[in-house]
């Protein structure tokens, strides 16, 4: 069985998510999201290939797999001896900018704002 190794920025990010949820609605409900997410990383071990390929639904080259886990989508990698989380992502951020440095922003939203 592969190991689930967590990359620094995603451990960060998971730990800066906890800390925000708890600060905005109590720390009951952040260890709730928090282990909701780390439950279903976890049920990578049964099944890895559990999510979707970045590249088939993107049409763009990549071997991440992700998520969609308590309003946040989890990157991941398959490698030969671990299933690598590579970060986390709250459905409102711009994934798409930040992992691939792809712009997804609509052009009648650039010309509305006169960007």
């Amino acid at each position: 069985m592969k190991k689930i190794k967590y990359t620094p920025d995603a451990a960060d990010k998971l730990r800066a998510l906890k800390l925000a949820i708890a600060r905005e609605y109590g720390v009951d409900k952040a260890k709730k999201i928090i282990k909701s997410i780390t439950d279903a990383v976890k049920g990578l071990y049964d099944y890895e290939e559990k999510g979707p390929e970045v590249s088939k639904m993107f049409d763009l080259v990549s071997d991440y797999r992700y998520i969609f886990i308590s309003r946040n989508y989890v990157f991941y990698r398959i490698e030969d001896k671990y299933i690598r989380i590579i970060n986390f992502y709250h459905e409102k951020e711009d994934f798409m900018w930040q992992l691939f440095g792809i712009d997804t922003t609509p052009q009648d939203a650039i010309d509305y704002w006169d960007e």
